[in-house]
């Protein structure tokens, strides 16, 4: 697994029950989504200046272990479906403690936005380019997008 963000969980992390809160899931895997994207090359201010970012549709999280305060965590995360022109994509993160246990999945179901026309976009063909040299895990299915009839 390739680590896209690893740190220590912080107090503002953690929720009434002594554990990392349910939101705070979100955000580590948040980063880690944009830390792989600006290693293949599509980082925060080369989208920007393309006024497309991405937008998710569903986020989806599977809670296997308890992660405590101070625990050190890794997220990992991969490419598992996407569109062969990569309109529409599928990551899937995995969150290990810093004792190598799987403490967590989350799947996002996510696609680009023009930020100036609100709508759904493709990317720009030289950024297609990078996006396409994401990790994609072992199990990574590329779907086809049937012709309206």
């Amino acid at each position: 697994m390739r680590v896209y963000y690893e740190g220590q969980v912080l107090w503002s992390q953690i929720d009434a029950n002594q554990h990392m809160r349910h939101s705070a899931y979100a955000d580590v895997a948040a980063q880690a989504r944009l830390n792989m994207l600006e290693e293949v090359g599509l980082n925060p201010l080369t989208l920007l200046n393309a006024r497309i970012g991405p937008v998710l549709f569903k986020e989806e999280l599977f809670y296997l272990r308890e992660i405590a305060l101070g625990d050190i965590i890794k997220v990992g995360c991969e490419l598992y479906r996407s569109r062969a022109d990569g309109s529409r994509w599928s990551i899937r993160h995995e969150i290990y403690r810093g004792d190598d246990v799987k403490a967590a999945i989350i799947n996002v179901d996510g696609a680009w936005i023009d930020m100036d026309k609100r709508k759904l976009t493709l990317l720009p063909e030289e950024l297609s380019a990078l996006f396409a040299a994401s990790p994609r895990s072992s199990d990574y299915v590329e779907e086809t997008v049937k012709p309206k009839e």
